[in-house]
């Protein structure tokens, strides 16, 4: 499992959807669905830096497989999860939203589910 790198997001299916289901105010709606992030992902071990960047601000959340953290959900506001690894999977759960994060030949994909809508992003190392 090695998500470590610069990523582009290229491919967004049901972002509108998933923020609105989530609660964000439609101004980030709209702004969010113009923009494609980099993601910058450092991995030491268990311990992993995730880093969002897009035109707007920069988001950077911090955990360890395996311990309760505090991240900044796509919406924006503050949300306790725990991750773990399971067949290579990076697995993000909190109580209202779920993200599965993995390699699919030499893409990274992230599915993250809030009760029935699913949002997924496709990125490209860089």
């Amino acid at each position: 499992m090695d998500f470590s790198g610069t990523w582009k997001v290229y491919s967004e299916e049901n972002l509108e959807e998933f923020l609105r289901a989530v609660g964000a105010p439609e101004m980030v709606v709209k702004m969010r669905k113009e923009i494609k992030p980099t993601i910058i992902i450092e991995q030491n071990g268990k311990d992993f830096t995730y880093t969002i960047k897009t035109p707007v601000r920069t988001t950077v959340n911090s955990f360890s497989i395996g311990k309760e953290s505090e991240i900044c959900a796509p919406d924006g506001r503050k949300i306790k999860c725990t991750v773990r690894e399971e067949n290579g999977k990076l697995i993000t759960e909190s109580d209202k939203i779920t993200s599965v994060r993995e390699m699919e030949g030499e893409d990274m994909v992230e599915k993250v589910t809030t009760g029935s809508v699913t949002f997924i992003s496709k990125s490209k190392r860089v």
